[in-house]
């Protein structure tokens, strides 16, 4: 008796997620010190700044510089 494998095909939301986990990007300290002393400043809005980071609001920088 022969038993077959059956795969899921993955669905394209789980094709999107898994992208979006292996491409992260993830930041060294002092990366991190950098940016939100960047921030601190004041030489550039937090809009600019996340733009030129890469970074979304949403992604937890906001609540170190208000």
């Amino acid at each position: 008796m022969t038993t077959t494998k059956r795969t899921r095909k993955p669905t394209s939301e789980s094709i999107v997620r898994e992208i979006k986990r292996r491409t992260r990007r993830k930041y060294t300290a002092e990366e991190k010190i950098r940016i939100v002393l960047g921030g601190l400043r004041g030489e550039a809005s937090i809009t600019d700044l996340c733009r030129r980071e890469g970074l979304w609001k949403k992604q937890g920088l906001l609540p170190y510089l208000r």
